[in-house]
């Protein structure tokens, strides 16, 4: 495949203009240079600035990588397409990608993709403007997504279609026929959308749905975790020439990241300072508490004991969840080529992208299942409720 169809495949299929601007970006650049500096033998890590990359990057600030892993922070990315691109092109070799989107690499691309484990679970929401209260008023209007292939365009689209309302992309939205225009947009510029009513609301990672809430312009309709419940989002991902070649630091990487998920659960207020001290993240330390706390509920909840508020740090990747995702994949609305889910097996989509023999070590290590909630017997049921 071209660079230029690559290119074309990871923004989303939004136009090869808008690509070449996405990938004419400083990420690449300093990603190939940092890589450079750091010689064969480390591997480079790359992340998105959300709270679902929080076990990467604390990890990094308590020390928890050795020098084999990583020589320096993790390298910041500005979008889902400059994150992949630069993993893609063995720029970085270790990330926190959406699961879906790297289901699509792995078909689409060839490009060895392998999960690792889960990074978190829950972390995100459908945020909309303050005066809708019901997604019956969603009809008509624009609503943003971070990328085509992520669990928050799944999601979103399950729930309207469980009230008759049809998800559309590149046609306007219509009240009468009941349609909602989805449209890609980075997070970090769905909040200034959603404050001039460009849109009626986004689903995105947090703390973009913390920061409409402090701000007062929009409010938190439901958390996705309210809906699937401890659903993955973005999972850790490397690659299996990285595998072949450095599988004790592919294993020392894992630990890290699993560490550092019980660290996080152990004290969500340190970890929220330690993201914003360490310029991990650029968001306000308010935000980023708030993302990991939710102190204060935004709504009732309709499954409290889901706890769907908390973005959770559990590593296991369960078959179970990978067998649904791609079952609703296959019903997902996006712009772009579908093609790869044609032959794409629900039964055996995980034992071909989830390479689970580094995380099963890592979890032994800090006490076993039971240490992290999870079941002896590592097999759960997919609880998913949308109305």
């Amino acid at each position: 495949m071209t660079n230029i169809s690559r290119r074309y495949l990871l923004a989303g299929a939004t136009g090869l203009t808008a690509a070449a601007g996405i990938f004419g970006s400083a990420e690449l650049a300093r990603s190939a240079a940092t890589a450079g500096r750091r010689g064969e033998s480390a591997l480079r890590i790359g992340y998105l600035p959300i709270t679902d990359a929080s076990p990467l990057l604390i990890a990094h600030a308590a020390g928890l990588y050795s020098a084999q892993v990583s020589s320096g922070k993790p390298i910041l990315f500005r979008s889902w397409a400059g994150l992949a691109e630069a993993f893609v092109s063995r720029q970085i070799d270790v990330a926190h990608l959406l699961m879906p989107m790297a289901l699509q690499l792995q078909r689409v691309l060839g490009a060895g993709v392998r999960v690792l484990g889960w990074n978190h679970t829950n972390g995100s929401a459908l945020t909309v403007a303050p005066d809708i209260t019901d997604l019956e008023q969603l009809a008509g209007s624009q609503i943003a997504i971070p990328f085509w292939w992520s669990i928050h365009n799944i999601v979103l689209q399950q729930l309207l279609r469980a009230r008759d309302i049809t998800p559309v992309v590149r046609r306007g939205a219509s009240r009468s026929k009941r349609t909602v225009e989805l449209i890609v947009m980075s997070p970090s510029d769905m909040v200034p959308a959603l404050a001039n009513r460009s849109i009626a609301g986004y689903t995105v990672a947090d703390p973009f749905n913390a920061i409409a809430q402090i701000k007062k312009i929009g409010r938190i309709h439901t958390f996705l975790g309210d809906v699937w419940r401890e659903h993955a989002c973005c999972v850790l991902v490397t690659r299996e020439d990285v595998i072949a070649e450095q599988p004790a630091a592919v294993q020392m990487v894992t630990d890290a990241v699993v560490s550092a998920q019980m660290r996080i659960t152990t004290d969500r207020n340190q970890a929220a300072s330690a993201l914003t001290s360490g310029s991990y993240l650029p968001q306000p330390l308010p935000a980023v508490r708030t993302a990991l706390t939710y102190p204060t509920l935004p709504y009732q909840l309709r499954h409290p004991d889901w706890s769907p508020q908390l973005v959770g740090f559990q590593p296991y990747p369960y078959p179970s969840f990978t067998r649904k995702l791609v079952e609703a994949m296959h019903d997902t609305v996006v712009d772009g080529d579908r093609g790869f889910l044609d032959d794409l097996d629900p039964n055996t989509a995980h034992a071909g992208l989830v390479d689970d023999t580094f995380v099963l070590n890592s979890i032994a290590t800090q006490g076993g299942a039971q240490a992290f909630g999870l079941p002896a017997d590592l097999v759960r049921a997919e609880q998913v409720q949308l109305l």
